[in-house]
């Protein structure tokens, strides 16, 4: 059945520093920085009011978790289950499976692995790991992304965390190569589609095509200058993974103009009757 979600990404200018995880080349080692930004909410406090704006879901990214340490974890699972919000999917935005330095991809491996043992500890019941930045012409570098995204499946699973990707970055910029990605990676690997990361002119075809690997999509529309959403635009798509057949989360994406709740508001507006007659 399918059912309303959200990123945290949709409210990054709400939930305090973001805490940007990025590769040293000089010291190859990991650093974090952190980016201010306005907190109104905590994480701990998002579900209660995502369920009373009539979310079933949430999507966390990594950034927004303000510390890993083993209680933290445990009181972000029992925020979930008192406010009846699944969990879906923590958002690691960080990780490059293709890198061309082995070290960092062997540093970034054992990162992500880190992150798996996180979404297990708090409930999460997916990772969306990046499947690459290597451009998605580079075959070997789908061999690699894929061997490397059913090993840390494989890991997951033990923990009860699927692994997903996206067609997010490089590697999977292109239909083509996130099908050839999935086919490679196998079953155990599972897939967003994201309406704001295909770019040419067959973008809907792009976006039909893999829904069917899909556990959620990412509504991403066009805005205009004061946050308004390019609603034809978004009905085609709406209208197209209806078409395909999708049964999962809808995760709303605003990075708009203005208050953010109000933006995924006009967003949920335009989904919501896709929901009723979906699944």
């Amino acid at each position: 059945m399918s059912y309303l979600s959200i990123s945290t990404w949709s409210l990054h200018r709400l939930l305090g520093p973001l805490r940007l995880t990025a590769w040293n080349t000089e010291t190859g080692e990991h650093t974090v920085r952190e980016q201010e930004q306005p907190q109104i909410h905590t994480l701990l406090e998002l579900p209660a009011e995502a369920a009373a704006r009539g979310y079933q879901a949430i999507e966390v990214c990594h950034f927004h978790f303000p510390t890993t340490d083993s209680a933290y974890l445990e009181q972000l699972r029992s925020s979930f289950q008192a406010s009846d919000v699944r969990f879906d999917t923590l958002l690691l935005d960080y990780g490059n499976l293709t890198a061309n330095d082995a070290v960092q991809r062997k540093a970034d491996l054992s990162f992500i692995k880190k992150w798996i043992d996180i979404a297990s500890h708090c409930g999460a019941k997916q990772i969306r790991v990046i499947a690459g930045e290597a451009p998605p012409s580079d075959e070997e570098a789908i061999q690699l992304s894929a061997a490397s995204l059913a090993e840390l499946a494989n890991y997951a699973a033990a923990k009860s965390v699927r692994v997903i990707t996206e067609n997010f970055k490089a590697l999977t910029s292109t239909a083509a190569s996130s099908l050839k990605l999935l086919s490679q990676a196998g079953d155990s690997v599972g897939f967003i589609t994201d309406f704001g990361n295909y770019y040419s002119p067959e973008k809907i075809e792009q976006i039909g095509s893999t829904i069917p690997f899909s556990v959620s999509v990412h509504v991403k529309p066009s805005y205009d200058s004061e946050g308004f959403p390019d609603e034809a635009e978004l009905i085609s798509y709406l209208q197209k993974v209806q078409h395909v057949g999708f049964s999962g989360a809808y995760v709303l994406i605003y990075d708009g103009p203005g208050d953010m709740w109000e933006g995924l508001a006009r967003v949920k507006a335009i989904v919501e009757p896709y929901i009723l007659t979906a699944g």
